[in-house]
């Protein structure tokens, strides 16, 4: 029990000392960048997309968490591509939002986008050089792949992140409307949500009895429900998101060890907490959310990761992640 409890402390330790480098600065800057009108998107790419690749049928997009650590989840997705065969025929896209702290460390550029602290989880306008969503930077992602004389023989995207990652992936899957576009072209878009700690509700009702809303004003606001949407979403109701929302094709993976409490990295805010005591239970109680709602027509499963915590490679690199994110060669929509 001694060792156990000590191993736990180190990597707490460890978190932490990482989270508060990270906001005096992100350690690594992607190498690659997306034009973006006159602003660039930093990224990480697994093969130059300066080229044709006639090979790729799968891309696949990985967000960072709070950390903005995009060159590890470049690195872990690269592994788990490798492990499942799949390397030569993905790319891997990992984009990185970077934040004033790291404009500052880095001496950043001008035209390199950078948000506020972590607004760009919830989909915020970048602070400059433009007022650019991360999520509409997403979109930009996605049309450049859906360049046909680049990549012939794409057929699939997948959107995945971990953490604060999937906190984007969750939203954006909710707020986004590339996949029609993306299916026109004959390509196929998916998400995997891994381990956030919290969802997007799409009315009042939370998982938990004791919760009392006159506590916590906000609750029901964006990011944690769908008042006060950003302008991302163009004035699209609350029902008209729900219902694009149910019919995408979603996978909620989730570590069947995820269930600290008190992690550090957790969400503790009483809009977080009123969907559950630690991620795992939170994932759980917002999916049987959304089968009560939709018990009919719901494009979604929930899969568990045993032995796994809070980890993003341990997810990735499981046998559980490699076959979501890479489980069959894709077919056309």
């Amino acid at each position: 029990m001694g060792s156990r409890l000590m191993v736990s402390m180190l990597g707490l330790l460890l978190f932490c000392t990482a989270a508060r480098a990270a906001e005096q600065g992100v350690r690594e800057l992607s190498p690659e960048h997306l034009q973006i009108g006159t602003a660039q998107l930093a990224l990480g790419l697994s093969q130059d997309w300066q080229q044709p690749l006639p090979q790729v049928q799968r891309a696949l997009i990985v967000i960072h968490g709070r950390l903005r650590n995009a060159q590890t989840y470049l690195h872990s997705v690269e592994q788990a591509a490798t492990r499942a065969g799949q390397l030569s025929t993905t790319l891997i896209i990992a984009p990185q939002f970077l934040n004033e702290s790291d404009a500052a460390r880095h001496s950043l550029p001008a035209d390199i986008l950078r948000w506020h602290a972590n607004d760009w989880m919830a989909g915020a306008p970048a602070t400059s050089p433009a007022p650019l969503s991360s999520y509409a930077a997403l979109d930009q992602i996605l049309e450049r792949l859906a360049d046909g004389e680049r990549y012939p023989a794409l057929r699939e995207i997948v959107v995945a992140g971990h953490s604060g990652g999937a906190q984007v992936v969750q939203r954006y899957a909710l707020t986004t409307r590339a996949g029609k576009a993306l299916q026109e072209h004959g390509i196929k878009l998916r998400y995997v949500i891994a381990n956030p700690s919290s969802y997007a509700y799409f009315n009042a009702q939370r998982p938990i009895p004791t919760f009392d809303p006159a506590s916590c004003p906000g609750f029901n606001n964006w990011k944690y429900g769908l008042q006060h949407l950003p302008a991302y979403t163009r004035g699209e109701s609350p029902a008209q998101l729900e219902q694009a929302y149910v019919g995408r094709d979603i996978t909620y993976l989730l570590g069947a060890k995820d269930i600290d409490p008190n992690h550090p990295a957790l969400d503790k805010g009483c809009e977080a907490e009123a969907q559950g005591a630690f991620r795992l239970v939170r994932g759980k109680n917002y999916f049987e959310y959304l089968t009560q709602r939709h018990p009919q027509g719901l494009n979604q499963r929930l899969i568990e990761v045993p032995g796994v915590g809070h980890n993003g490679d341990r997810m990735f690199t499981s046998p559980e992640g490699q076959k979501v994110l890479f489980g069959e060669q894709p077919s056309s929509p």
